[in-house]
């Protein structure tokens, strides 16, 4: 099992240091959402004070910015990185597209986001091999370049590209065009073996793949601490966070599976109504068990293999060690994952 975590670093300057412990500590690959920062800048500074650690963006919103403007970031993070990028795509709701970046939504984001990969690829195949640009979709296209704007062939060429997939559709596009698809944290058991596998497979089987060919990165909210005083403490803001997101009806048919539609609407409506503070208790134990690994550390290690030995490629995890101690910790734990 390959190990990876995000970076939490409170300022560019940060990630460097960040970075090399994260490689130190014997993760394979580490990614930066786009969370009130910008998720391609720091990445430069992580392959500069790398070696080996692979790198991505956890994950990038796709449709604020052009497939071109996309394609010319991310190719030059590969070729300076030797081959280390990651691409993590998304597409984020309606009303933050819209409302945040500024950006159109002008039809159902599953068709948009399909074009805008082939759109990527396409551009770094011409790229590559300066092939005359031809694509034409219905959102994208890529018909004019000239040698002026094309940054030329790298020797690792090909950069993988990874969605945040949590419907149907784009969990058959991950297995019809993507390199691997980053779980949202959102997520339960149940819904990856019912929902997300059936449909990545199903995708994978279209394009004459097969699941083996996906990197299945997934990982869940993690609520610990070196005894049950502090794991106690920590599950009040993971069920603020894990309130936040069931509020928001993208993520509802996770909470379907479970019969759990109601409490979607009850925290939706809250959300509406700007009660944040009051949401934390819409998350109820049994919600809180499917959606996080609770316990001290000392009991991480079996629950976490319980749940995802064998289930994903790729684990996302992390519990922010902060002293020397914790830090050991994590480091024990993460040998023992890479056993699996």
């Amino acid at each position: 099992m390959k190990l990876e975590t995000a970076l939490v670093a409170p300022s560019i300057q940060a990630y460097a240091e960040q970075a090399r412990r994260i490689e130190d500590a014997g993760y394979d690959s580490v990614i930066a959402p786009e969370a009130g920062h910008d998720p391609f800048l720091p990445l430069m500074v992580v392959a500069e004070h790398t070696q080996r650690l692979r790198f991505g963006t956890g994950v990038a919103i796709a449709f604020p910015r052009s497939p071109f403007v996309t394609a010319q970031l991310a190719w030059d993070l590969q070729r300076y990185s030797g081959g280390r990028f990651l691409l993590g795509l998304g597409t984020q709701v309606k009303g933050h597209n819209e409302r945040r970046y500024s950006t159109a939504w002008p039809s159902p984001p599953g068709p948009r986001l399909r074009e805008y990969i082939l759109c990527l690829k396409a551009i770094f195949n011409s790229f590559q091999t300066n092939a005359r640009p031809e694509f034409q979709g219905k959102h994208y296209q890529f018909t004019l370049i000239s040698p002026f704007f094309n940054p030329g062939p790298n020797q690792d060429a090909h950069v993988p590209i990874y969605i945040s997939a949590v419907n149907r559709y784009n969990c058959r596009l991950v297995g019809e065009l993507c390199d691997g698809i980053r779980m949202h944290g959102f997520n339960t058991l149940k819904y990856t073996k019912e929902v997300i596998l059936p449909a990545i497979k199903e995708g994978a089987e279209k394009a004459g793949r097969k699941l083996s060919d996906i990197d299945l990165v997934g990982g869940t909210f993690v609520v610990t601490g070196k005894n049950e005083e502090e794991v106690e403490k920590n599950k009040a803001p993971a069920r603020q966070q894990l309130s936040f997101y069931a509020s928001t009806r993208v993520y509802h048919p996770v909470l379907a599976v479970h019969g759990w539609q109601e409490a979607g609407e009850r925290l939706f409506r809250l959300s509406m109504e700007g009660k944040w503070p009051e949401m934390a208790t819409g998350i109820s134990d049994e919600m809180l068990a499917e959606f996080a690994i609770v316990g001290t550390y000392d009991e991480l290690l079996p629950k976490i293999k319980a749940r995802f030995g064998g289930l994903v490629t790729t684990l996302n995890f992390g519990f922010g060690a902060r002293t020397p101690d914790e830090q050991e910790r994590l480091s024990h734990i993460l040998g023992e994952l890479k056993k699996l």
